[in-house]
Formats: C-alpha cells, sequence, structure tokens
C-alpha cells in the first residue's frame, strides 16, 4: 500500500489556526463574566484607591497591572477579530497604530488637537519619554468597539458606507466623553488649565473628532463590511470589552459625580442591550463553570 500523501503545509497551517481559535474561543466563554465584569470592577476600585492615597506605593497606578488588565479585559475583542484579521487588515491597523503615536506625540508637543495636557503617571515604558508605549493597546480598541457597535445597532442603515462612517465617529467621541472625565479624575492625565466638562476641554473632543475620523475609516478600509457583521452577529462575546469599559470607565464617573458622562456610559449600556446578548442569560452563562 502506498504511503499516504504528505499534507501540505497550507491545510496543516489552516488547522493549526482553526484549532488555536477554537481553544481561545472556549476559554473566553468560560470566562466571560469574570473578563467583563469582575475585572472592570476590580479595576475601578483599584484606580479609585490610587487617586485616593489609599493603596501603598507599589500597588498605586501600578503600570503592570493596568496592562494586565486592560489586555484580559481586551481578550473578547481581539479573539473575536481573529478570523478577520488577514494581511490587509494588519495593514491597515498598522497604519493606525503609527498615527496613534503620531498624533499623540504632536498632541503632547503642540497642544494640537486636543489640547494642552500631559500624562500624570507613567502608563508603562513611555515612547520617547512623552507617551506610553502600549497607547494603541488603549486608543485602537476603543475606535474598533464603537465601529462594531455601530455596525450592528445601525442594521441595515449601516449598508450605507456615509452612514456608517458618520455614526462610528459619533460614537467614537462619545466614549471619549466617557473615558476623560473619568480619567481625569483618577490623575490618569491633565488639561491645562483645566475645561468646563470635568476638567476637560472642549478643543479636546474637536481632536477626538479628526483623531476618530481618520481611526474610523482605517477599520472601515481594514475589514469587508459584510464579513465583518457576520462575525459581530455571531460572536456572542465579540463586545465584551465594550461591557468592560462602561463598567470600569463609567463607574468611575458615578463615583466622582462626574453625571454627564455617566449618563453617555448609560447609553452605551442602552446600545448594546439593544444586541440582545446582554441580559441575565449572560450572566448565568457567563459564570465559570464547576466540574460535576
Amino acid at each position: 500500500m502506498a504511503d499516504p500523501e504528505p499534507e501540505s503545509s497550507s491545510g496543516f497551517d489552516e488547522r493549526t489556526r482553526t484549532e488555536v481559535q477554537r481553544r481561545l474561543e472556549a476559554v473566553v466563554r468560560e470566562n466571560r463574566f469574570t473578563i467583563a465584569v469582575v475585572f472592570p470592577v476590580i479595576g475601578a476600585v483599584t484606580l479609585v484607591a490610587s487617586a485616593e492615597g489609599l493603596l501603598p506605593g507599589p500597588l498605586a497606578y501600578n503600570p503592570l497591572l493596568i496592562l494586565f488588565g486592560t489586555l484580559v479585559m481586551r481578550s473578547p475583542l481581539i479573539v473575536g477579530l481573529l478570523p478577520k484579521i488577514g494581511w490587509w487588515a494588519l495593514g491597515c491597523l498598522g497604519v493606525l497604530t503609527a498615527y496613534t503615536y503620531a498624533i499623540e506625540i504632536v498632541g503632547v508637543r503642540t497642544d494640537w488637537p486636543y489640547g494642552a495636557f500631559e500624562y500624570t503617571i507613567q502608563l508603562g515604558p513611555m515612547l520617547f519619554g512623552e507617551v506610553p508605549l502600549a497607547l494603541p493597546v488603549f486608543f485602537i480598541p476603543l475606535v474598533l468597539n464603537a465601529y462594531l457597535l455601530t455596525i450592528l445597532v445601525l442594521e441595515e442603515w449601516a449598508d450605507s458606507t456615509i452612514v456608517r462612517l458618520c455614526a462610528a465617529i459619533v460614537a467614537v467621541v462619545a466614549i471619549d466623553a466617557v473615558l476623560d472625565p473619568a480619567a481625569v479624575a483618577i490623575g490618569f492625565w491633565e488639561f491645562v488649565p483645566p475645561g468646563p466638562y470635568y476638567g476637560v476641554p472642549l478643543s479636546n473632543y474637536l481632536g477626538w473628532v479628526i483623531s476618530g475620523t481618520v481611526a474610523v475609516v482605517l477599520v472601515d478600509l481594514a475589514f469587508d463590511h459584510e464579513a465583518l457583521l457576520e462575525r459581530v452577529q455571531t460572536c456572542e462575546f465579540i463586545l465584551d470589552d465594550l461591557v468592560s469599559f462602561v463598567l470600569l470607565w463609567g463607574g468611575i464617573n458615578v463615583l466622582y459625580g462626574n453625571w454627564i458622562a455617566a449618563a453617555v456610559a448609560g447609553a452605551f449600556c442602552l446600545g448594546l442591550a439593544r444586541t440582545g446578548r446582554y441580559d441575565l442569560a449572560f450572566v448565568r452563562t457567563g459564570l465559570p463553570t464547576t466540574g460535576r
């Protein structure tokens, strides 16, 4: 009997990728509640305790803990998008990464387009001593979350490129309307002089319109709209990172009495609820299973 023909490397690689993807999805599904709820709640408590001087030095604003917690909360988004990330998407996201660094460095050095601001703590290693090296990990998922929620909630309206892009840009700016007041409250960064929106100047949001527009356009170019929408509709955990965001930064805004920012976070809650995947069933199925 002749020996079976050797498997092609491409077939082997594809099966390996499929198996890795399956295992990653299983890990996320089994720990959804922990990732999407427990981690941001602990994060909010830890960050507020750091800001209020209630944690000892090694734990207060610990950059490794901040980065680890962020990566864990990002994992549903990353795992959910992996099957749709090819070379073209990687290229577009690479351009977005370079743009993220460039616009932030320009902002720190020139006060444009966000207004005069500076980082008051180090969020890990700093590029050129000015902006966090992990900046794309903090920023790009926010854009992706806004874009994915937009195409899911808009349904057939998202087929229009203009409607899709405009709505996603609004969502990105709304995300910053939640993020910046909370970040200022806990001392991540500060604007000099402070602005009227919980210490944030209105020029910051003009800057986010500019940077958000570039980011949304690059994300839109990176993915095939119909294929991405199908993935979002079938991957029940892909928006869990946005749930984490709302709980973490919305919770901090509530604790500091930033009520408008908290209300915007509540609007994202309504958007997530409209997807039909975040209800009591999410709590039941998201809790870690116990062996019998």
